[in-house]
């Protein structure tokens, strides 16, 4: 178990994703903390994990709030006396075309996909600038590369990710010992695209895509636990991971 005896945080580890990353890594023999506004399904998913005989503890956490990632961090360290790893996975992609001027949309993206990567950051940085070492990795998105319609704003949020990443990496790898990974998946079978608002861009997909293979969650926990494997000198910095018949 590559993973063994490590301590990793995920967020928006409720489903999907991030479900399927803090289930990944437990088996890899670390101990997880899962985090997620949604408290029944992280400690639905926590107490199977325990039942299986994995160490996982469920907090339930907004990513942006500041006092929540913060009090995520303490129950980490009270509960295994250190953390190794965060996964920031937490993400909302409420498709928004500029000509419909929903500004709440675009704020909402920006508060979770980049002040919530940033407040895990923050929480976990004083513990592993303290112990010179520590695993980030940000779950950003092929979008960080080629924006498209209708997802501009998510596009620019997960470019930003992108630039966080190599930011970080530049900031605190060679003087800390802290690898940086920004996982970017293409599209993934998740309920990401479920709200009403998503409706119509989802009703395309399930068009565009019939008859096609989308990455499936297991496929990007699978990503993550090949980065967070390498030996302590080598850092992975970007992983970018499509579907085979993803022509984009």
């Amino acid at each position: 178990m590559p993973l063994q005896g490590r301590v990793a945080i995920v967020t928006g580890a409720s489903a999907g994703i991030g479900a399927a990353i803090a289930e990944t890594l437990a088996r890899a023999g670390a101990n997880v903390v899962l985090a997620a506004r949604r408290q029944d399904r992280i400690e639905a998913i926590a107490k199977a994990l325990e039942d299986s005989g994995f160490e996982a503890l469920a907090v339930r956490t907004d990513v942006t709030s500041v006092e929540d990632t913060r009090a995520l961090a303490a129950a980490t360290l009270a509960r295994f006396g250190g953390i190794d790893i965060l996964v920031n996975n937490a993400g909302v992609m409420p498709m928004s075309p500029f000509a419909e001027g929903r500004v709440d949309d675009w704020k909402l993206m920006v508060d979770v996909n980049i002040h919530g990567v940033l407040n895990g950051i923050a929480a976990v940085l004083p513990t592993m600038t303290e112990q010179r070492s520590g695993h980030i990795v940000n779950i950003g998105s092929v979008a960080g590369r080629r924006p498209f319609p209708g997802g501009s704003v998510y596009s620019a949020t997960k470019f930003a990710v992108r630039g966080l990443s190599w930011g970080l990496h530049l900031e605190l790898g060679s003087k800390y010992g802290i690898r940086i990974t920004d996982i970017q998946p293409g599209i993934v079978s998740t309920e990401l695209f479920d709200s009403d608002a998503n409706r119509p861009f989802r009703e395309w997909l399930e068009h565009a895509w019939e008859g096609k293979r989308t990455l499936q969650p297991e496929d990007v926990a699978e990503s993550v636990l090949f980065a967070l494997s390498a030996p302590a000198h080598v850092s992975v910095s970007e992983v970018l991971v499509r579907p085979v018949d993803q022509t984009t």
